[in-house]
């Protein structure tokens, strides 16, 4: 069943291919002369030969030259710029001037008619041949002009989000940097020793961020060791601080966006601080069946912060999911006595 639909869709997207892609154009103009000449071929003759062989002949210089006219001057310089009067005067007046060329020619060509042909039904049949043609030739370009705003939307679109999704990882940065230099600053005077190994992982992770951080994505191992980097800093800074990261299935070779766990994990620091009792924060990671499952659960403190809401860091990962993840990923946040917990399902 999933083969057919990839047939389907192949083919449809092949079809739309070769209706826009310049590099089908010569293909199309080889459909539409051939078109004609079997139409004209296989239509009953009017005149006896070789005067039908010269009917034929101007026919089709009308046809090709009609349909040219209206595909690359008409329907551009009218039609696309909404003027529909002249459009509309300019195809009557290359359907009058193709009615006094077909009559000169049957001026000349009466003489050789068929007996069993009449002149206005000649007329009319080719009359309805020339405006199923300039339908078609407009019909053809209109779906191009269609097609081709459609993809320079879908552009801009992606675009726009990607710019969104470059300013939302540099807000990471600086809010990162911010919080963990005020660490270091405040170790200096409690604890030299402690805050010079501060600064020295601190350079580590930024140049994670610099560099690694820097690709559309990155391994989640590296990630993973991002985040073990970090939460060692806050066990630096904190004595009653543990944290525990697990790891399940197969996560090598998995590749996601870069810092997409950091602002979960930097809030649950960032709120489970207590000075009275011990404080955790848990990480777990799962591949399973397709599946990136990600946990995030920190103590709260006994004493209840005047606001306990994720600020900047979690507004700031839920708008990138969206953009990166938009019907692939599920998230979910469960706020309850003793803890804090984030669960997050990307499919890969």
């Amino acid at each position: 069943m999933n083969h057919t639909m990839t047939r389907k869709t192949l083919d449809a997207h092949w079809m739309i291919e070769f209706f826009i892609s310049s590099k089908y154009r010569l293909g199309r103009h080889v459909l539409l002369i051939a078109f004609s000449i079997v139409v004209l071929y296989y239509s009953p003759p009017d005149y006896i030969e070789p005067i039908e062989s010269y009917n034929r002949s101007v026919i089709f210089l009308q046809i090709i030259l009609l349909a040219y006219s209206n595909m690359y001057f008409f329907v551009p310089q009218f039609l696309f710029r909404k003027k529909y009067l002249s459009y509309g005067l300019s195809v009557l007046s290359g359907m009058i001037l193709a009615f006094l060329i077909h009559q000169i020619a049957a001026f000349y060509f009466k003489p050789y008619l068929l007996p069993y042909q009449d002149d206005y039904i000649n007329f009319f049949t080719f009359s309805f041949m020339v405006l199923v043609l300039i339908i078609a030739s407009a019909s053809v370009k209109l779906f191009q002009q269609w097609i081709m705003n459609a993809k320079h939307i879908s552009e801009l679109e992606r675009a726009n989000a990607q710019t969104e999704l470059e300013q939302l990882k540099n807000q990471i940065n600086p809010h990162f940097l911010f919080n963990m230099l005020n660490n270091a600053n405040v170790l200096t005077k409690k604890d030299p020793e402690k805050a010079s190994q501060v600064l020295v992982s601190l350079s580590d992770l930024l140049r994670y961020q610099l560099y690694d951080s820097a690709r559309e994505n990155v391994l989640l191992t590296s990630d993973i060791r991002f985040l073990e980097d970090f939460l060692n800093l806050e066990k630096i800074r904190r004595d009653n601080f543990s944290f525990l990261i697990s790891k399940e299935g197969n996560l090598s070779n998995i590749q996601i966006p870069p810092l997409l766990f950091i602002s979960f994990v930097e809030n649950a620091v960032k709120h489970n601080n207590d000075s009275s009792r011990s404080s955790y924060v848990n990480l777990f990671f799962e591949v399973r069946d397709d599946e990136l499952n990600f946990q995030c659960i920190n103590s709260k403190p006994l004493l209840k912060a005047v606001s306990h809401s994720g600020g900047l860091g979690l507004a700031n990962v839920k708008r990138r999911l969206q953009l990166l993840f938009p019907s692939n990923h599920t998230l979910k946040i469960i706020d309850d006595v003793e803890n804090f917990t984030v669960c997050l399902s990307i499919k890969l």
